[in-house]
């Protein structure tokens, strides 16, 4: 909805026919049109009730959140999935494995896990559009009644027209931008709630233009007009409305409302570990294009000196041009594997499960409002265990947004310091009833320098509905006090005291700003005819506009004083204003409020012509209590390493005194913190809103420096475009930070953090819904980066190097096997086997690991210095990555040449070679994953060992098909002691790089646990382990000549 201040109206006159009026209003269209495009795009006409024409002109109200169409879908998903250099490389595989000549493998080996892979991301992305399509068609067959040809009628929300006049009845959603023409109140006014739009609750105020005033009701649906107002932008301006009726004109619809431009899909987020994943895999792709070059021209040298020598190779004497690039085009293709395939869907889809797991916490309800936790971002939980700095607002966030009225200073006089709550000081109620003139003049503006609106409820009792909880606490003590809101009537307010009613007429309402810090409103009062200005604001904000010579030394006492204790401090003044006075200002101000070029800087420049010289009437504090936990949350997440930063709009004194009872800070013996040193690298300080700006501009470096120093800082009186410059500060000194905060001046700093936590807090939804997580209370923070951070971060990074090195270890052995091959980049696995290795045998395990606990969740909690090494990276850096890396070659080379030596005779088949060091290989990655396990549910152990016993099943099946290739391989491989024997010596070698320690190959039979139920003492388990091992070398040896497949 918008107001007369932001549009123009012209009546067209009635006098003429509607064809005339189409006529005329379209010619007026075209030289509007003619003007737009002469000098700027920044403005629209619409012409009221004019349906035929402007269907013409501007869309309908259909809206589309949606991603993808039928017709798109296909080609617009597959370009995404093209675009990252991960896909474009295995796409570039899977082509060159078309060219037969060169391809070591079916083609299907590469095109199954991929168009798998492919397939299920586009159904994720279906799924999700579909999901917004269902949102979409609900919002537009929502029904509204709209005018159409004069006519009221009832009809979808995706039919209105630019032009329509729609109807609303209380509590209907508004269903597209409109400009009010009138309301079932006489004064045109309407009371809206935006919390649909930005998490706000509170009421506002709209009104409709001056040139709607008085039209009966009966009569707008007949109204024509044209409105002159901005093209569509992203300020939003969408309201849910709480009249009886209103009516208004559709300016913008569709996709071009204010709220329809400003949705958009945030910025992705680069954890670090997929940062890291990044860096590994473009080295291994360096190491693979050095293996791929070194093999490739071994491979030619062998060839021409070896190969062309030995009859059954058959090389031609002369081959074609390209001839030099077949074998290490070869070997890329064999080599491919070593950049695993399908870490992307894999880490996808665990993360999605770390997501839901926040969402089904149930220890992160908070009970007293019933808000669960939820993850809005599903790609960034392994982050929260690597945070570094949170930087936290103060209000709401720290502190529980329960504005209490506690104390005040009235004309000099402090009351509520003796007893501790001003509403209960006996002398400031004999003032109120003796009617002491200051004390009057300074509760009637408690009561009427705001914005609340009073509502009754059934029971007849008075309610408030506030911007702000300061703004209502204010209200409910000047109640208290006798001086009673009572009646928001169109522009005139009724005030009840002492069972009196007073009225005041507001003329005009200057609204608080960020910049401006102070808002005032104008009225008359209706005894006497005076013109008042009442303004209240921060200290900052009121006291340098004190009348000259008013004494103003008590007022600044009071209001540190206040500041100690951690209260709130607002200042209250007024002031007398001549009628010619005002009234030229209300020319100036009213000309401001319509500008359609820098309006919000106008209305600041001209508040300033009428805010000064105020006579200073005292300040009040209010109480702001801290949330319950908030000093035992950051005690526990300051030891586990992390640095605080608390950016405020509140004064320095205040926001001390706060960071002090919240374990922020340890006082100082003279009970001020400046700047406190500890210890080297333990360093706080305390900075204005002023002094940041001019440190950010002109000693950047040095304050980076200082940054990188302190654990903890404390920023008062930043706006929120600063707060944002401190979060990218320390994001530019590689930190990981974290930002929370609860209201819509937090967003900005919310979305620059790595990870932006919001709080679904009494300012409302904005800051939850533009966070990548949402909590209840700052407490649960404890649990999100203790428990699920920690969880995920680990689980994560066991997941990627576990799929490059289940990758690597397939890669090695197929390397080995081309250099007993010729160099000629001979496979030695089949396609299918391949694939599924792949995609199934070492993949189904390995998710089950998003279950994997290394220690319970009240060992973290109570022991958060164990964080410390997530946020130094030593589970997940280039040195752990080559432990890794270590592993595979060597668990490679220990499959490879006891295959080849067990099984690899003359007799042997190539396929029988192959199945036993893929089964080598498939008994490995169950075995790794159990070491690698820390706690074992039943769903871990039937995917370990469930996974293992299905590759027989399956193998065993397709050993009974002739044309598969493995025809009655498994089963001879099964019916030979050797076979067993082998596995059971891979598994040996991987204990005995794990540990030396023999009693692990008995450990490792047997799930964590079990040991000690069936093995009694130490001394009896490295008896068994070494007779076992004895046993084994002993039977390789007496059939080391013979130990293949006897025919």
């Amino acid at each position: 909805m918008g107001e007369d201040r932001n549009f123009n109206i012209r009546h067209s006159p009635v006098r003429y026919t509607q064809e005339q009026e189409k006529q005329r209003c379209w010619k007026e269209a075209k030289g509007s049109v003619q003007l737009f495009f002469a000098w700027s795009d920044l403005r629209r006409y619409v012409y009221i009730n004019d349906d035929d024409l402007v269907q013409e002109l501007y869309c309908d109200n259909r809206i589309s959140n949606r991603k993808y169409s039928l017709f798109n879908f296909v080609p617009k998903n597959l370009w995404e999935q093209f675009s990252r250099f991960m896909n474009q490389y295995f796409l570039l595989i899977a082509c060159l494995q078309l060219w037969s000549l060169i391809t070591p493998v079916n083609p299907a080996s590469t095109w199954g896990p991929l168009i798998f892979i492919f397939a299920v991301s586009a159904t994720k992305e279906a799924w999700d559009d579909y999901n917004r399509y269902l949102s979409d068609k609900k919002a537009n067959e929502k029904e509204v009644w709209v005018v159409k040809h004069g006519i009221k009628k009832h009809i979808q929300a995706q039919h209105i027209h630019v032009g329509n006049i729609v109807w609303l009845r209380e509590n209907d959603e508004v269903p597209c931008d409109l400009v009010l023409l009138g309301t079932s109140d006489s004064q045109g006014l309407c009371f809206a709630e935006t919390s649909a739009l930005d998490g706000e609750t509170d009421l506002k105020t709209r009104v409709i233009p001056s040139a709607c005033m008085g039209i009966d009701s009966e009569l707008l649906h007949k109204i024509k007009g044209v409105i002159e107002c901005p093209n569509p932008d992203k300020d939003i301006r969408r309201f849910d409305a709480n009249l009886q009726w209103a009516c208004g004109v559709a300016v913008y619809t569709g996709n071009e409302t204010k709220l329809g431009m400003s949705r958009g899909i945030p910025e992705p987020k680069l954890t670090a570990v997929d940062a890291m994943i990044d860096k590994l895999t473009g080295a291994i792709f360096v190491f693979q294009i050095v293996v791929v070059t070194v093999l490739g021209i071994a491979g030619n040298i062998w060839k021409d000196t070896e190969a062309r020598k030995q009859w059954y190779v058959a090389y031609p004497e002369e081959g074609p041009w390209y001839e030099l690039l077949v074998i290490p085009l070869r070997f890329e293709l064999l080599c491919s594997i070593m950049i695993p395939i399908s870490i992307k869907v894999s880490l996808d889809f665990v993360k999605s499960l770390y997501a839901k797991f926040i969402d089904w916490d149930h220890e992160m309800i908070d009970q007293e409002t019933g808000v669960s936790s939820h993850a809005t971002n599903t790609a960034i939980s392994e982050d929260l265990g690597q945070v570094e700095y949170i930087l936290t607002d103060k209000t709401g966030t720290l502190t529980d947004n329960k504005m209490i009225f506690k104390r005040c200073c009235i004309g000099g006089i402090f009351c509520g310091n003796e007893c501790g709550d001003a509403l209960k000081d006996v002398v400031l109620h004999g003032a109120v009833s003796n009617g002491s003139p200051d004390v009057l003049r300074f509760i009637t503006v408690m009561a009427i320098c705001n914005t609340v609106i009073p509502t009754r409820s059934k029971s007849g009792e008075i309610l408030y509905k506030a911007q702000s909880q300061d703004e209502e606490a204010l209200v409910k003590a000047a109640a208290c006090l006798h001086m009673v809101l009572v009646k928001k009537n169109a522009n005139v307010l009724e005030i009840n005291f002492n069972g009196s009613a007073i009225h005041f007429e507001v003329l005009d309402t200057l609204e608080f700003t960020s910049d401006r810090k102070r808002m005032s409103v104008v009225v008359k009062d209706c005894q006497n005819g005076k013109i008042i200005l009442l303004s209240k604001g921060a200290d900052e904000a009121i006291l340098p506009y004190a009348l000259s010579g008013q004494e103003i030394r008590t007022f600044t006492e009071a209001v540190e004083q206040y500041a100690q204790l951690g209260l709130r401090t607002l200042c209250l003044a007024w002031r007398e204003l001549e009628e010619d006075e005002y009234r030229e200002w209300s020319l100036v101000f009213k000309e401001a409020c319509s500008a359609l070029v820098d309006r919000e800087w106008r209305i600041a420049e001209v508040c300033q012509r009428i805010e000064h010289d105020l006579e200073i009437l005292g300040v009040t504090a209010i109480e702001d209590r801290l949330q319950d936990g908030v000093p035992e949350a950051i005690e526990t997440l300051r030891k586990a390493g992390i640095n605080f930063w608390m950016l405020t709009g509140d004064k320095q004194s205040t926001a001390i005194q706060i960071a002090l009872s919240c374990n922020f800070v340890s006082p100082e013996p003279k009970g001020q913190i400046l700047i406190t040193i500890a210890e080297p690298k333990d360093v706080a300080f305390v900075i204005d809103g002023w002094a940041l700006e001019i440190v950010l501009k002109h000693y950047r470096r040095a304050f980076t420096e200082l940054a990188m120093l302190s654990k903890t800082a404390i920023c008062c009186r930043v706006t929120p475009s600063q707060k944002a410059q401190v979060v990218e500060l320390l994001k530019l000194c590689e930190y990981r930070t974290l930002a929370i905060g609860d209201g819509g001046n937090d967003v900005r700093m919310i979305q620059q953090a790595d990870i932006g936590v919001g709080i679904s807090g009494r300012e409302g939804l904005q800051a939850a819904r533009a966070a990548d997580y949402s909590i209840g209370k700052f407490r649960f923070l404890t649990r999100l980066i203790l428990v699920h951070g920690r969880y995920s971060y680990i689980r994560t990074v066991f997941l990627s190097q576990y799929s490059f090195y289940k990758s690597l270890i397939i890669c090695f052995i197929q390397i080995f096997f081309s250099l007993v091959s010729g160099v000629s980049g001979t496979s030695l696995f089949n396609s299918v086997s391949l694939m599924a290795y792949n995609v199934f045998y070492t993949s189904v395990p390995v998710l089950v690991s998003v279950l994997d606990k290394d220690l319970s969740e009240r060992t973290v909690i109570q022991h958060p210095q164990i964080l410390f090494y997530c946020q130094a990276g030593r589970l997940f850096n280039p040195m752990t990555f080559a432990g890794w890396f270590g592993r595979s070659l060597f668990h490679a080379i220990v499959v490879f040449v006891i295959s080849i030596h067990a099984h690899g005779y003359e007799k042997s088949e190539m396929e029988e070679v192959a199945m036993v060091a893929l089964s080598g290989c498939i008994w490995l990655q169950a075995f790794v994953v159990t070491l690698e396990t820390n706690s074992f549910t039943i769903l871990q152990l039937l995917a370990i060992w469930g996974n293992l016993l299905s590759f027989y099943i399956i193998n065993l099946i397709v050993s009974t098909i002739p044309s598969a290739g493995m025809y009655t391989i498994m089963f001879r491989l099964c019916r030979q002691p050797s076979y067993w024997i082998t596995m059971f010596l891979f598994d040996s070698f991987l204990l005995e790089l794990k540990s030396p320690s023999p009693e692990l190959i008995v450990f490792l039979l047997y799930p964590k646990g079990i040991l000690e139920k069936f093995f009694i003492t130490e001394q009896t388990k490295h008896v068994i382990a070494n007779w076992m091992t004895c046993l084994i070398l002993a039977i390789l040896w007496c059939n080391r000549g013979h130990i293949g497949y006897q025919h």
